[in-house]
Order: C-alpha cells, then sequence, then structure tokens
C-alpha cells in the first residue's frame, strides 16, 4: 500500500509502472519469436553490442557537450544496436547452413567476439569520461525508480513501431519460424524478413532497458515467452500470454519490494525464472500423467 500512496508525491512511481507495460508489450509481441527461431544468443548479442553504443555517445558527449547536447546515451544503444541486428542477420543466414557448407571461422565465434569487443569497448569510452559510471550503471542493470517520461515516450514510439512490423510482417515472421526453408520456395523473401525480425529484436532491447538493463535484457525477452509456450501452442496466443505475463512480471514484484532493500530490475527476472520453472514442471508431470494414462 506503501506504493500507492506515494506515487501522489512521487511521479518516477508512475512512470516507472507505464515503463514496465509499454516494454511488456515489445516483450510479448517478439519474444515468441526469439524462442521459436532460437535467436536467444543473438538477441544477447545485440544487448551487449549496445554497451558500445551507450559509451560512445557519453564519449562524445563529453568532447562536444554544446554541439551534442540533445543527444542522450540510449540513442547511441538503439542506432548500435539496430546495425548490429543489420550485421547479425548477414553473419548468421535464416535457413542455417549444414556442417559442410560452414567456414573454418564460424558465425557463432564472429558473434561471441562482436558480443564481447561491442561490450569492451563501450566500458573503455565511459572510463575514460568522468563522472559517467552511475549512468552507465543504471543502463546496464536498469533503473525504475527513476524512469524519466521522455524515456516513457521512447518506449511508447518504438512500441508503435514493433506493433505495426509484426501486423504487417506476421505471416512472413511465422513462416520464417515454421520452416525457413519451405518459406524460401514459397517466395517468402527469407534474408531480408530475417534482418526485419532482428532489427525488431533490437529495438526491443532498447524498450528493455530501463526495466530490467542490458545485462539481464535476455531474461525478459525469453523466459515470459518460454512460458508462453508451454501454455499455449499457436503463436498467436502465446503472443497474448507473454503479454499479459510480462505485464503482470514488470508491476507486480515492482511493487512488491518497494520500500525494501530488494532492487526491482532483479526481482523481475527472478519472478520470471521461477514461474518459467513452475510452468516447465507443471508440463513435465502433465506429460508424465498422460504417459500412464
Amino acid at each position: 500500500m506503501d506504493f500507492f500512496r506515494d506515487m501522489a508525491v512521487n511521479p518516477f512511481l508512475l512512470s516507472g509502472l507505464w515503463a514496465g507495460l509499454l516494454a511488456s508489450l515489445a516483450c510479448g509481441l517478439i519474444g515468441p519469436y526469439v524462442v521459436t527461431r532460437r535467436l536467444v544468443f543473438l538477441g544477447g548479442a545485440i544487448a551487449h553490442i549496445a554497451v558500445g553504443g551507450l559509451g560512445a555517445t557519453i564519449y562524445l558527449k563529453h568532447l562536444w557537450p554544446d554541439t551534442l547536447a540533445w543527444l542522450r546515451p540510449i540513442h547511441g544503444a538503439m542506432a548500435v544496436s539496430v546495425l548490429a541486428a543489420l550485421l547479425l542477420a548477414r553473419l548468421e543466414p535464416a535457413t542455417g547452413r549444414s556442417a559442410s557448407d560452414r567456414p573454418a571461422l564460424s558465425s557463432d565465434t564472429v558473434i561471441g567476439a562482436l558480443w564481447a569487443v561491442g561490450m569492451s569497448i563501450g566500458i573503455l569510452l565511459i572510463k575514460l569520461t568522468p563522472g559517467y559510471y552511475t549512468e552507465l550503471m543504471s543502463y546496464l542493470f536498469g533503473n525504475l525508480a527513476y524512469v524519466d517520461w521522455t524515456d516513457v515516450y521512447l518506449m511508447l514510439g518504438l512500441d508503435a513501431i514493433i506493433l505495426l512490423t509484426v501486423l504487417m510482417f506476421q505471416k512472413r515472421f511465422f513462416a520464417l519460424c515454421l520452416d525457413p526453408e519451405q518459406a524460401r520456395l514459397q517466395g517468402v523473401p527469407v534474408r531480408r524478413t530475417h534482418a526485419i525480425l532482428l532489427v525488431m529484436v533490437a529495438l526491443t532491447v532498447i524498450t528493455l532497458t530501463q526495466v530490467v538493463g542490458l545485462i539481464l535484457v535476455i531474461a525478459l525477452l525469453s523466459l515470459p515467452a518460454a512460458t508462453a509456450g508451454l501454455l499455449a501452442r499457436r503463436l498467436p496466443t502465446m503472443m497474448v500470454v507473454a503479454v499479459a505475463l510480462s505485464a503482470v512480471l514488470t508491476t507486480v514484484p515492482r511493487i512488491a519490494v518497494y520500500g525494501t532493500r530488494i532492487s526491482p530490475e532483479p526481482a523481475i527476472v527472478l519472478a520470471a525464472g521461477s514461474i518459467f520453472l513452475a510452468a516447465a514442471l507443471h508440463h513435465r508431470w502433465r506429460a508424465h500423467q498422460n504417459t500412464l494414462s
């Protein structure tokens, strides 16, 4: 009850709730595609490469504070994450490769290297910039307690882009998830569709940054969708369940830990992990019961 009572005097509580709900929409729409297409590794790579964009923006603002006063670190993270998505789409073919067709230097190796290098560059540039360590922590681990309304409006715009894209390309995305090779034979531009999907993953990563941060974004991107996959078989149903579950996860733990020493960001991730574990155990138990019957 303290949370709702303090909303009248602390505007950040309301903006934090809105940020969680907006992130839930993006997470629920894109998460099922990430889980079905097994893009969790690529999503993690995009999130960590985006740290390079954060560091570059903060460093450039330090060098030219007057010229780049309008620029915010999240803008750099967004630009780098989208570029990373396009690059990763090029490195990782939508239909995959057979063992005999793979080059000596696999795409997994290159993606892992980009993951590490991107994050290292971001941290190095921030280390070279005086007084920005705290700001880096808020982007890496999230900061729901101090979400600005500017961030909420940015998330709203990203949600609109993601929603419109999903509505426009839902058949292509579904065909890509079902069978990329068959989709190619049916005339679907598989590589282009794969690139668009990865760009949507990148925008979803940015919307989740304020909620759980770039480090923990993989959990919220995959766990609600994976839980929904255990409860629903059809992809549209998975999306509805994932959106609803994400909305619960970004609000209830946030309210439950208010006033305690527990940060809301790890509480959200732990709650997501607990619900997924419970759903997996229940799914396994039901499968065992069906086998016995």
